[in-house]
């Protein structure tokens, strides 16, 4: 199982892609990629998408967004992480319309039991 780091404008490891499913660096289920890496998170909700440099990005002024999505089948609820991680690409600039997701937004990327649309936690 292939497994990808994913990482923040400042070169921070911020968490895992394991088989299209997002973890955060606790080993948590935080959200999951499409086949047109969009991300979206555990609830189903667009958070932006999944660039080159494995980094999720989000336009900030957002009008249009993917419509909510069933989220896939919930993996294991935590993954065993690897104690470190290899050193970050070097990362592209972003443009002012551009956000990086783990920096400025990472209340987007939330784990299962924080959703407050969860209606019950297993």
């Amino acid at each position: 199982m292939p497994q990808f780091p994913l990482y923040s404008t400042h070169g921070d490891w911020t968490g895992l892609l394991v088989d299209g499913y997002i973890y955060n660096h606790r080993g948590e289920w935080v959200g999951w990629v499409d086949r047109e890496s969009r991300v979206f998170s555990v609830a189903g909700e667009y958070v932006g998408w999944l660039s080159r440099d494995f980094r999720i990005l989000r336009k900030r002024d957002v009008s249009e967004t993917a419509p909510r999505r069933q989220p896939p089948a919930r993996p294991s609820l935590k993954i065993k992480m690897p104690t470190s991680a290899p050193l970050p690409p070097m990362m592209s600039e972003l443009g002012y319309d551009t956000v990086d997701v783990f920096d400025e937004m990472p209340e987007r990327l939330h784990t299962l039991d924080a959703d407050p649309a969860a209606k019950d936690i297993e």
